[in-house]
């Protein structure tokens, strides 16, 4: 286990969770949108005082029989920032998502925001921008976000600071965002039931993501941990998708404490080697590494999304 001092962004982030265990105004109000059709969890995290707020991890509503998009699960989270009169000052994602398409170009039409991901975002975007053909308006540098987050940068969101966290392993890009007492840790892990996120696809790396576990449960044991996915393991019969550094230490199925790099490397490789590529990660990739933009329209005024054969 990483301890604080050997890692500078890691040791600033748990110093600023220490203090919102001692003072309430620097922890966040929290409000989650569970979408059952792709398990994806959705927040709207806002400071009290100043009703500053963030969206993190947007879902865009895509029926792929018919191609067509909708706005049910994103007009839910508007309509409570409209009722909560809340100022959305960020889109966040967590990382360039493989099972849903994000809504945040919608969001940032109706609420305001700007779009931000890591700074990685372009090894995403390099290598997908090729397995799709993208043209050359599609430039790979990371334009089409409003902003990049390197590790170790913050902003601020009301009284609340926000800190990112590189945690790649699931993708090259993927980051946390610890705001308060809270760490909202995208695909990274689950819930101890659960266990933690693949790590085969293109540009991801099963000793990374152990690396990038161990890292977030460095953090103090009480940090509460928000999960951008719940599956409903069997055994359970609600969705979960809040926990703490604590309780993954002691029970995370993949990786509790005791666990080795190389036992879990093993494991997770084997595992992926038996899973299913997610259904939608064909249209979403596409759409993601774009922040959330459709492809241009072709000359007849059609947008479309490519299917590659045999590539995945």
């Amino acid at each position: 286990m990483a301890h604080y001092s050997q890692d500078i962004p890691l040791a600033a982030t748990a110093a600023r969770i220490e203090e919102a265990f001692a003072d309430k105004a620097l922890r966040p109000e929290i409000r989650s949108f569970f979408d059952e059709s792709t398990s994806t969890v959705t927040y709207v995290v806002y400071d009290r005082a100043t009703r500053e707020a963030a969206v993190i991890d947007s879902v865009l509503d895509f029926d792929q029989a018919s191609g067509r998009i909708s706005y049910a699960s994103a007009d839910k989270v508007i309509d409570f920032i409209c009722s909560e009169n809340l100022k959305v000052m960020w889109l966040l994602e967590t990382h360039a998502h493989a099972d849903h398409l994000s809504a945040a170009p919608y969001l940032q039409q109706k609420v305001g925001g700007k779009i931000a991901i890591g700074e990685h975002i372009v090894t995403v975007q390099q290598t997908f921008g090729k397995l799709f053909n993208a043209g050359t308006e599609f430039e790979r540098d990371g334009s089409d976000f409003d902003r990049l987050f390197a590790d170790g940068d913050t902003f601020g969101l009301g009284n609340l600071e926000v800190s990112v966290l590189h945690v790649p392993g699931h993708t090259p890009a993927c980051i946390a965002y610890a705001i308060g007492d809270a760490v909202f840790v995208g695909d990274t892990m689950f819930m101890p039931d659960y266990g933690t996120a693949r790590a085969d696809f293109p540009g991801g790396d099963a000793r990374k993501l152990f690396r990038s576990l161990r890292r977030i449960l460095s953090l103090p044991p009480a940090t509460r941990l928000f999960m951008c996915h719940d599956y409903l393991p069997a055994g359970r019969s609600e969705y979960a998708w809040e926990t703490t550094v604590a309780a993954e230490r002691d029970g995370n199925i993949h990786a509790h404490d005791g666990i080795s790099e190389d036992e879990f490397v093993a494991m997770r490789e084997g595992r992926d080697a038996t899973l299913a590529m997610p259904r939608l990660i064909l249209p979403s990739v596409q759409v993601n590494m774009r922040a959330g933009h459709m492809p241009p329209p072709e000359s007849n005024g059609v947008t479309y999304l490519k299917i590659p054969i045999n590539l995945i």
